[in-house]
């Protein structure tokens, strides 16, 4: 399960030269321009790297960037891969335990979500308090390594992060709602059934992304937090089709309160 994580780690370590990172992201749909923040960026192309791809959704660079983001030292993942395009989940999981391999004490992930709570607007930002595997799937099955055979979900999202990332969220007067991310597989956009469904199971918004790395975190023992970015309403909220261009369209929309909240986080959150 570990040795693409651990060729990969290797290859990304010699090439940042005793860059040591405290916090990992991994922006999704839209989100990636938010990189353009780090000072000093070095980057490294997803194909250079042992085991990574070239990513296919449009929304994702396929590009690591690293330096140094409010005085912290980051790494952060533009794009993401996803099991929809054909990987299996130790490739979908790669950014996530090369962050907890190379040294990184936590971890944020975003995406794009379909907003199902009827309190969401597009180009809301929403804090992910937990979520509902409605992939199918499991990264951790197979043969176990690392960590512990059955890992603790309880808290797949933080607590202390949370509290951060709400604390910055008032600090510069940007609406963060809170709610319970649904995973679906993809590529297809849930039916409104399926909406229906999870929203019964407690779901208020769904998306393709996000739960197999923060099972991966919570497998090695990476803090992490969550947030999503509601790009539209999920199908059968409204009667509107579904496209992914203005899913990213939204998304570059909240890109302004997103990176006035992720770099608020970054100046509060501490690793000590």
């Amino acid at each position: 399960m570990f040795s693409k994580a651990k060729e990969a780690t290797q290859f990304i370590s010699k090439h940042m030269d005793g860059f040591q990172p405290e916090l990992a992201m991994i922006l999704g749909s839209g989100l990636g321009d938010f990189a353009g923040h780090v000072e000093n960026p070095k980057t490294i192309s997803y194909e250079d790297i042992p085991h990574f791809h070239k990513t296919s959704v449009v929304g994702h660079a396929g590009k690591l960037v690293y330096g140094e983001l409010k005085g912290k030292k980051v790494l952060i993942f533009q794009g993401r891969f996803h099991a929809y395009e054909g990987h299996d989940w130790e490739i979908v999981c790669l950014p996530t335990r090369v962050s907890a391999l190379i040294g990184a004490k936590s971890l944020l992930v975003t995406n794009a979500a379909g907003g199902i709570n009827q309190n969401f607007s597009p180009a809301d930002l929403v804090l992910i308090k937990d979520h509902i595997n409605l992939t199918g799937g499991n990264p951790l099955i197979g043969h176990n390594e690392v960590g512990p055979r059955f890992p603790d979900m309880s808290e797949a999202y933080n607590h202390k992060l949370n509290l951060v990332l709400e604390e910055s969220a008032k600090a510069i007067d940007v609406d963060l709602k809170a709610g319970v991310y649904a995973g679906f597989l993809g590529p297809t956009y849930e039916t409104p059934a399926e909406v229906q469904m999870a929203k019964i199971m407690g779901a208020d918004m769904v998306g393709m992304s996000t739960v197999p790395e923060v099972i991966a975190a919570n497998h090695v023992g990476i803090n992490v937090c969550g947030v999503s970015c509601i790009t539209n309403l999920a199908a059968g909220i409204n009667s509107e089709k579904l496209d992914h261009s203005e899913v990213k369209e939204v998304a570059n929309q909240a890109m302004q309160k997103f990176s006035k909240l992720v770099l608020e986080f970054v100046s509060r959150v501490s690793h000590e």
